[in-house]
């Protein structure tokens, strides 16, 4: 306890401190409306709440998961009035588990929300709405993840190993038994994945697992210790029962267990394959990448006599298609190992009409070779912080078509702003549903150049 002073007592210039409400301090609220993320606002004593899992005209209790200044985070606890659009979440874990945080919404009114995001974001930051909404590119609501990272710790109170998803609000893991978004194949190995992590010797030595479904099933096992032939054995017969690769991360790069084994994933549309190692970026919704490709191909129309710029290239998910249909596809990746790897999808896949490139996409484009004459059209999929020092020199490279695939709309807005300025117009834009039961938004852009050539800034 602090003790007393006598005397004079200093307060602030700013008044006293509001006290915060302690985490996990239950309150009774009304649901005003959706935030963006899908959480529902609520405003009570003059703070702003925001509960994940409640609906907009909600009374709920919620439980504080933390406070900071005016702002409260909080997750539902009961429902005292649900809303008419409330559905029962087809997950076990729906509340507790951190992940597919919107389940409890309908999948239209989930695809309205990322709707209504992205023309937010165009509207707020850009001042622009595209001439035309393209239809949401969608897939199957559940059964879709062919990647999932596994939380393992080891819990030195209870001397218990914990498996599972991390919790909504915390580092705590929930233990999962099934998981509804998962692709089938990786299912049998969800479940069974706790107990056999809980035989090994050494379970204070794991870190995570990661799964993996593509042209193989594969089991990665971070580990900081290394394995004895005992818990060798049993990883292996586990792998082998699922019919399943084991991969290994202990120092250096994961390997995998039997030489010369390879990850990959197929684009039968256009008779692809791509390898990948664990580590590498891949989309974990196959079906929707594939329709993701397709259309951002539609977009863009390439000819057979045009040369194309991949920006953001990665492992070639769409510089191979888009070589399918032109003369020249120049991709460019800020990741050596992932050029590498592009480039050698490209010769497994028989094609000899692209070249890659490995230069720092977050600085402004320069004279690099690779430029040559410039291009007819562009395609560029930056991470999540946007691609702004690139667009911002776009309309010097000639391109009169542009097609931006983003997975951060505040980004895409802002980006889609330079690229106003730089002479182009956005002509259709809609959302890629890469997440269901998630709030989180991919959308796609196409730009095209102004039949002037008149621009803002160059």
């Amino acid at each position: 306890m602090a003790k007393h002073e006598k005397g004079l007592r200093f307060q602030p210039a700013g008044g006293s401190k509001a006290a915060q409400i302690p985490t996990g301090k239950k309150q009774r609220l009304s649901i005003e409306r959706l935030a963006n993320d899908g959480r529902g606002i609520a405003f009570f004593e003059g703070k702003t709440w925001f509960v994940l899992g409640a609906l907009a005209g909600e009374e709920v209790e919620a439980r504080v998961l933390g406070a900071h200044g005016k702002v409260v985070e909080a997750r539902t606890e009961r429902v005292f009035t649900a809303s008419e659009l409330r559905r029962p979440a087809a997950c076990a874990h729906f509340g507790r588990c951190g992940g597919c945080s919107v389940q409890h919404l309908p999948h239209a009114e989930q695809l309205a929300l990322k709707q209504r995001m992205l023309a937010e974001q165009l509207s707020r930051v850009a001042g622009v709405e595209p001439e035309a909404w393209a239809a949401p590119l969608t897939g199957p609501e559940f059964g879709y993840r062919r990647r999932a990272r596994i939380a393992v710790r080891w819990d030195m109170k209870a001397k218990q190993l914990e498996v599972g998803f991390r919790a909504a609000g915390s580092q705590d893991i929930v233990a999962i038994s099934e998981c509804p978004v998962l692709v089938q194949p990786l299912q049998p190995i969800m479940s069974r994945l706790p107990q056999m992590l809980r035989r090994l010797s050494k379970p204070q030595a794991l870190g995570h697992v990661e799964l993996f479904s593509g042209s193989s099933l594969a089991v990665l096992l971070r580990h900081m210790a290394p394995l004895s032939e005992a818990d060798l054995a049993i990883l292996k017969d586990f792998c082998q029962f699922h019919e399943a690769q084991l991969w290994l991360h202990g120092e250096g790069e994961p390997q995998p267990v039997e030489a010369g084994q390879s990850l990959g994933y197929r684009l039968e549309q256009w008779g692809l394959e791509l390898a990948y190692r664990p580590g590498d970026f891949v989309q974990v919704n196959a079906g929707v990448n594939e329709t993701m490709i397709a259309q951002a191909l539609d977009w863009l129309k390439p000819r057979a006599d045009e040369r194309v710029l991949d920006l953001f290239c990665g492992l070639g998910n769409f510089a191979l298609p888009l070589a399918k249909s032109v003369g020249e596809v120049v991709a460019v990746e800020g990741v050596q190992t992932m050029v590498e790897r592009a480039a050698a999808n490209a010769i497994s896949n028989n094609l000899h009409n692209t070249k890659f490139f490995q230069a720092d996409l977050s600085q402004p484009l320069t004279d690099a070779q690779w430029i040559g004459n410039g291009f007819s059209a562009v395609l560029l999929d930056p991470p999540r912080d946007g691609a702004f020092e690139v667009v911002r020199k776009l309309a010097t490279l000639g391109a009169k078509r542009l097609v931006y695939v983003s997975c951060n709309p505040a980004t895409l807005a802002r980006d889609t702003q330079e690229l106003i300025k730089q002479g182009y117009r956005l002509k259709r834009a809609g959302i890629l549903d890469m997440f269901p039961q998630t709030a989180h938004v991919e959308a796609m852009a196409l730009f095209e150049a102004s039949q002037d050539g008149s621009s803002e800034s160059v």
